[in-house]
């Protein structure tokens, strides 16, 4: 039904806003399939494995590629499936996720030349919205070094590398105003979260034609 993707960079929180998401779309009585990326196959879990291991070298354009075939594996086995059966699905990261960190973080390509590319990977998946929760690449830092698990490897990066990512974040968001809502990630939690759910049910409204019931307090 519905295809909503979190992206940010890292600390920056999308994650807890789309597990919360998710938990409230299933409490309302949604079939609602949440996954990550790389991740949620098999496959593509043990490519995720293989990518964030904190000592591993990997040539910037074979960790383009290798999330890229994560992503395949999991449009195919999971996302296409999930929306052709009038599921909603949410996607911690998608393919903008790439065209930041390995178009823009690594310098490997030109955004126009992904924008091509990321069409071949997911057969012209496009998502019907998503959440940019932005955080400066300073502050998301003292998220992760607050954090009591051991950082990977895309963490371990420089904060020249994530200024360069959420850059290219503020580009994408600038030329989809359609598909994105650019949240503020230093708001609370649950702020957040009461914005998310307005939007989306407003999408449902619109996609089933039937006005969601309110169950949020209004975005302060």
């Amino acid at each position: 039904m519905l295809l909503l993707t979190f992206e940010g960079i890292d600390g920056s929180g999308k994650s807890t806003q789309a597990q919360l998401l998710a938990e409230h779309l299933q409490e309302q009585g949604h079939e609602t399939l949440l996954v990550r990326e790389p991740g949620g196959t098999e496959l593509s879990e043990e490519i995720r494995s293989l990518l964030l291991q904190p000592d591993l070298n990997v040539h910037p354009m074979a960790e383009l590629l290798l999330f890229s075939a994560a992503r395949t594996q999991l449009v195919g086995e999971r996302i296409r499936p999930a929306l052709n059966a009038g599921r909603i699905v949410i996607c911690d990261r998608f393919y903008d996720s790439t065209t930041a960190y390995q178009g823009a973080g690594r310098k490997v390509a030109a955004p126009s030349w992904l924008q091509s590319f990321h069409r071949r990977v997911t057969d012209g998946l496009v998502p019907d919205r998503t959440f940019l929760v932005d955080l400066d690449p300073e502050t998301a830092q003292a998220r992760r070094d607050d954090s009591p698990t051991e950082g990977d490897r895309m963490e371990a990066e420089d904060q020249t590398f994530y200024h360069r990512v959420a850059e290219a974040y503020d580009a994408l968001a600038a030329e989809h105003p359609g598909r994105f809502r650019r949240l503020d990630g230093t708001r609370s939690i649950d702020a957040l979260h009461a914005t998310i759910r307005t939007d989306v049910e407003a999408l449902l409204d619109d996609a089933t034609g039937t006005p969601q019931a309110s169950t949020g307090s209004s975005d302060p």
